[in-house]
C-alpha cells in the first residue's frame, strides 16, 4: 500500500495509542471515521472529550465519579461494614455486575510491584488505613487479581490490617464455572482447594 495521507497517518498514529488496538486496527478504524458523515465524527469526538472531562476520582474510595463522591459510596445502605479493595475502577465495575455485593470499595490504583518501582506509597493504602478508622467498618474483603503482585499487595494489606482487630478476607480463586478439571493448572486447583467450603 502507498504512502498515507498525512491527516490518516496522525488518525492511525493516535488510535494505535489505544490498549489493544494494533496498527492494523488502528488504520481500519481510521478508515471507518473518514468514510462517517462529518457531524457524527464531531459527535464522537465530544463525547469522548466531554466523558473524560467530567470523569474524576471519588474522594472516599477512588471509583470513577463525575461529583466528588461516586454513587456507591453516597448510598447510605452501601454502608453495611464491609469494605471490598480492588486494584482499579474496572474491578469495581466487574464485582457490580454480580448485583450480589452491597458493601463499598476501596480503589487501591494499582498493586505493590517492586520490580517495577511501586511501594506502599505509590497506591492508596495510606487512604484505605485511614477509612479503617471508622467503628462502622467491619471486614475487609481483598479483591486483588490472583498474580503475583495481586497476591503480593494482599497479604501486605492483610499483616496490615489483623492487628487492628478487624475481619480480614481473601476472594477465593480456583476452577472457572464449565471448565474441565483435567484442563485447569496446578496453582488454579491448589487455589480451589485452599478456598473450599463446607456445603
Amino acid at each position: 500500500m502507498g504512502q498515507q495521507l498525512e491527516p490518516i497517518a496522525r488518525m492511525v498514529s493516535q488510535l494505535s495509542r489505544l490498549p489493544g488496538i494494533g496498527q492494523k486496527s488502528a488504520q481500519r478504524l481510521a478508515y471507518h471515521i473518514i468514510n462517517m458523515p462529518l457531524e457524527d465524527v464531531r459527535e464522537l469526538a465530544t463525547t469522548l472529550y466531554n466523558g473524560r472531562k467530567a470523569i474524576r476520582y471519588c474522594t472516599v474510595c477512588g471509583n470513577y465519579a463525575t461529583e466528588s463522591c461516586c454513587e456507591i459510596c453516597k448510598d447510605d445502605r452501601r454502608h453495611n461494614g464491609q469494605i471490598c479493595v480492588v486494584r482499579d475502577p474496572r474491578d469495581v465495575a466487574a464485582i457490580e455486575r454480580m448485583h450480589d455485593f452491597h458493601g463499598t470499595y476501596h480503589v487501591l490504583h494499582g498493586t505493590l510491584s517492586p520490580m517495577d518501582g511501586v511501594g506502599p506509597e505509590d497506591i492508596r493504602i495510606k487512604e484505605l488505613m485511614t477509612r479503617l478508622n471508622d467503628p462502622g467498618v467491619k471486614e475487609i474483603i481483598l479483591a486483588t487479581n490472583p498474580d503475583i503482585e495481586g497476591e503480593a499487595t494482599a497479604a501486605y494489606l492483610a499483616r496490615m490490617i489483623k492487628p487492628m482487630g478487624l475481619l480480614v478476607t481473601r476472594i477465593a480463586h480456583g476452577v472457572p464455572v464449565g471448565s474441565d478439571l483435567e484442563y485447569a493448572d496446578e496453582i488454579t486447583l491448589a487455589k480451589a482447594m485452599e478456598g473450599r467450603r463446607e456445603m
